[in-house]
């Protein structure tokens, strides 16, 4: 369609509107250009992991890439199902839309790395850190982060129905409006407050948190949630009637 107006535009008065015409052709067809040159950058699959790397859409299912050196690399919707990333330095890497279905990042360094809505059903994100980190829209069911280093990380919609946060440090973390459906947060290590605005939070486990600074914390959200005696809530709040809730066995 560009091509056919600009062949029309040829064929046009020498009038100062002609003349307009034509430069916004000459512009259209360069960011077309640009756009199709971006693409075919964008297919370096084959090449070897190292810092920058740009693996774009790429499928890198079940490898094994554990201590690749990843920095800052280009890895947006790619494909890394039940890859080991494990002790990978993937230090602000653009992850976003990345397929992490199974994969194990535990170990690695993530800090400041882009894992908006990355697919990552039981990722091992243990022990990684990943401060500063976003995850906003995420899908990270049952995705383990035990040990993990959040500070500042952002959840913010994410879906973290049923996660694992077992001792792992919180400070200054987002979870506003995520899933918390039956999370684990008990045993997590934080300093200041947690931001829980408009989360879901049926079944989360809160158990022994002080939660006193909390942000966005409702009654609604703490009757949904899982607590105990040592578990202490914001001014005005309450404990469930209904704590301390069964263990959960899955």
């Amino acid at each position: 369609m560009v091509l056919w107006v600009a062949t029309s535009a040829e064929h046009a008065g020498t009038s100062g509107e002609a003349v307009k015409r034509r430069g916004k052709i000459a512009c259209l067809v360069a960011v077309a250009v640009s756009g199709f040159a971006s693409s075919a950058a964008a297919a370096d699959c084959k090449n070897l992991p190292g810092p920058e790397t740009n693996w774009q859409e790429c499928n890198k299912r079940q490898l094994m890439l554990g201590g690749s050196d990843l920095k800052s690399s280009n890895l947006v919707d790619t494909d890394f199902a039940s890859t080991d990333l494990s002790g990978a330095d993937l230090t602000a890497a653009n992850l976003e839309k990345a397929t992490l279905v199974r994969a194990s990042l535990a170990g690695a360094k993530a800090d400041k790395a882009n894992f908006s809505r990355v697919e990552a059903y039981r990722g091992d994100f243990s022990g990684i850190s990943a401060e500063s980190a976003l995850f906003v829209s995420s899908e990270l069911q049952r995705a383990d982060f035990t040990g993990a280093k959040l500070k500042g990380a952002d959840f913010e919609k994410a879906e973290l129905g049923r996660a694992n946060f077992d001792k792992a440090v919180l400070t200054g973390t987002r979870f506003s409006v995520a899933n918390l459906s039956r999370a684990n947060l008990s045993g997590a290590l934080f300093e200041g407050p947690l931001d829980f605005d408009r989360a879901f939070m049926f079944l989360t486990r809160i158990e022994g948190l002080d939660l006193a600074a909390a942000k966005g914390l409702t009654q609604d959200q703490v009757d949904l949630a899982c607590g105990d005696a040592a578990t202490k809530l914001p001014a005005g709040l309450r404990a469930s009637a209904k704590w301390p809730c069964p263990p959960d066995d899955d």
